[in-house]
């Protein structure tokens, strides 16, 4: 959420992120609805303070004076009442136009309209060149017997799947792994909910905009598609202590997305399944856009070097400005080698969003001044399973039809170097 004086102060500028990020905003209503709440504020506030003065005169008052001031009372309270009831449906107005104000993002931000947009800024490894007919993943795992896709259908519905056998080693090798790896770099570990409240949706961006990709409970709580999600809402309305540097948490969970709008899109396999696991960094820094700058190239970068030790090729791109969610002010996303489509394709993002999620969780900090301000926020894809599989399966396929396993995770496989019949 941004501030309504800096909306105010630069209206231009926040039309023309609407713009950018193709967002049907219509900052001039927002505006004219402030000045409406504005001045129905100022008259309760007005009504309240006469209804206090005639409150004090009554003490003193004898009489009919005193018949009076009860008249005049009475009709201050209708008066007030009116009021009151103007100022919340105003402000139901206003907090609903306010939460939908995209934030401003960096000069940086290539344009574009979707992801076909994004821009390639870094490419990593030798694509693998086969002596053989390669498969694909759902083919290699079938026949080795690491996932079972028709049961998972029987038991879960569309998209659903069984990781059997060394299908569900690998991946808790890869979280196993994921771990070590990423808590050598000062990360705090977390296993978090993935029911989470619409508050903390709200709070995070997710909710108006990606609201329909959400499972919701009967009981009105949602499934989160991301641990980012839960571990901001573990601080907010809180002062947190950033005397020590960054607050950085390395989040597990479960999630889940419905991939609205995509029922005919990668119907095989673990490409959009609905639900998987996510190891997220999650990071609250002091209020500086260098300091965010600089953690979002580290937070990237860490991703990219878990990468790089299991060998699998990638390109990371930066993302334009139709691709950028509600809150972002910038984003990396890693994309792995799919050898069988001849293409790169997501395994993470890394954004940062300034003090966008923590105005509206309520996450602030105290300066060197003493100053109360809302923290910066950043969080970037650990790893997510099972969707690394893809990747790792197709990369490294041998002719016989076993997969060689990636040096970093032997340990972790019980010395097994192969996956074979």
């Amino acid at each position: 959420m941004l501030d309504i004086k800096f909306i105010r102060e630069n209206k231009d500028l926040v039309a023309l992120a609407a713009k950018k990020k193709k967002i049907d905003f219509d900052v001039d209503k927002l505006l004219s609805v402030d000045d409406e709440r504005r001045a129905v504020m100022l008259r309760v506030e007005e009504k309240r303070a006469e209804q206090n003065a005639a409150s004090n005169e009554i003490v003193r008052a004898n009489g009919p004076e005193k018949a009076n001031i009860l008249e005049k009372m009475k009709f201050l309270k209708e008066e007030l009442s009116g009021e009151e009831e103007k100022l919340k449906t105003i402000m139901h107005e206003w907090q609903n136009l306010m939460i939908q104000v995209p934030n401003v993002p960096d000069i940086s931000v290539p344009d574009g309209d979707s992801d076909a947009d994004n821009q390639e800024i870094k490419k990593w490894g030798d694509l693998p060149k086969f002596d053989f007919e390669a498969k694909s993943h759902v083919d290699i795992m079938l026949a080795l017997d690491m996932a079972d896709f028709e049961r998972g259908t029987k038991v879960s519905g569309f998209r659903g799947y069984f990781l059997k056998n060394d299908g569900a080693l690998l991946s808790f090798a890869i979280w196993q792994y994921a771990m070590d790896f990423f808590l050598k770099k000062d990360f705090k570990p977390m296993i978090v909910p993935s029911l989470v409240r619409r508050e903390s949706l709200l709070g995070t961006g997710m909710i108006p905009q990606s609201e329909e990709d959400l499972y919701k409970t009967q009981d009105g709580e949602y499934l989160a598609g991301t641990a980012e999600v839960a571990t901001m809402g573990f601080h907010s309305g809180e002062t947190i202590d950033l005397s020590g540097g960054p607050i950085k948490y390395l989040s597990f969970s479960p999630c889940f997305r419905r991939e609205a709008g995509s029922h005919a899109k990668d119907v095989k396999g673990l490409i959009r399944v609905h639900e998987f696991y996510k190891v997220e960094q999650v990071v609250l820094s002091e209020a500086s856009h260098e300091t965010s700058v600089k953690l979002h190239e580290e937070l990237n970068r860490n991703t990219e070097e878990f990468i790089e030790t299991l060998g699998i090729p990638y390109h990371t791109v930066v993302n334009c400005g139709g691709d950028l969610g509600l809150g972002q002010v910038k984003k990396y996303d890693i994309e792995l080698w799919v050898p069988l489509e001849n293409t790169y394709r997501e395994i993470s993002s890394a954004s940062y969003f300034h003090d966008f999620q923590t105005r509206r969780l309520n996450i602030r900090y105290k300066d060197a001044d003493g100053k109360l301000r809302y923290a910066h926020s950043l969080n970037s894809t650990a790893i997510p399973t099972p969707r690394i599989l893809v990747s790792l399966v197709e990369n490294f396929q041998q002719a016989d039809g076993s997969i060689k396993i990636p040096d970093v995770l032997v340990p972790y496989m019980r010395g097994k170097t192969l996956i074979s019949k």
